[in-house]
């Protein structure tokens, strides 16, 4: 595995390669276009976004991984409650998304509707820079944090608007759950489930 594309444990001082990132990366996402829908502005919101719910939600109670053109967030179980955006986060959020924050609010009351009640490690936000894709970055933050959810014993979960993902996901391990489409005509978002493995599954 290329030096460049081993996961590294992301701090705050990250957050603004993390941020640059993750906007690249999610610049053609079904829920993120619709969300900001304008393309001219959509990096410069997509930074903003990133950046927030980075710094004030998931680094802070997370599992934060990065390498150089990728970066994942997860939510342990045991961090599930402490990982829910606190009012200023969602009052800075709903700022960043302007006209478009009762369209936000929306989808993600409906995904929490159907998030599995089951004790799971959460798959937040994956994502590569497309001009890095194909070279390995999200299949190692992948791993890394899987190895982590099956040396706990414990499932994961994550959800995806853009199919193109899905055979990927399905790659590791995880199947289609649940199909949901987002209200207001909004993009079908696929819960995904994948069971614990051990080293002999491996």
């Amino acid at each position: 595995m290329p030096i460049s594309s081993l996961p590294k444990t992301t701090t705050i001082d990250d957050a603004p390669l993390i941020s640059r990132t993750l906007a690249r990366a999610f610049h053609d996402d079904p829920m993120m276009c619709w969300f900001f829908p304008d393309g001219a502005s959509r990096q410069a919101g997509l930074e903003r976004y990133f950046a927030t719910i980075f710094a004030r939600q998931y680094v802070r109670h997370g599992v934060c991984e990065h390498t150089e053109a990728a970066a994942a967030f997860w939510v342990p179980p045991e961090a599930k409650g402490n990982a829910v955006p606190d009012a200023q986060t969602i009052h800075d959020l709903l700022n960043i998304l302007g006209d478009r924050a009762p369209v936000f609010r929306d989808a993600v009351e409906t995904a929490g509707e159907h998030t599995p009640q089951e004790p799971h490690w959460y798959l937040a936000v994956i994502g590569a820079d497309p001009a890095a894709q194909g070279q390995g970055h999200g299949a190692a933050l992948l791993r890394s944090g899987l190895a982590k959810a099956d040396a706990a014993g414990m499932p994961a979960y994550l959800e995806s608007s853009k199919p193109e993902n899905i055979p990927f996901y399905q790659y590791f391990g995880f199947t289609v759950r649940e199909e949901v489409r987002l209200p207001g005509g909004g993009p079908v978002l696929r819960g995904m489930w994948r069971e614990p493995r051990s080293a002999a599954d491996a």
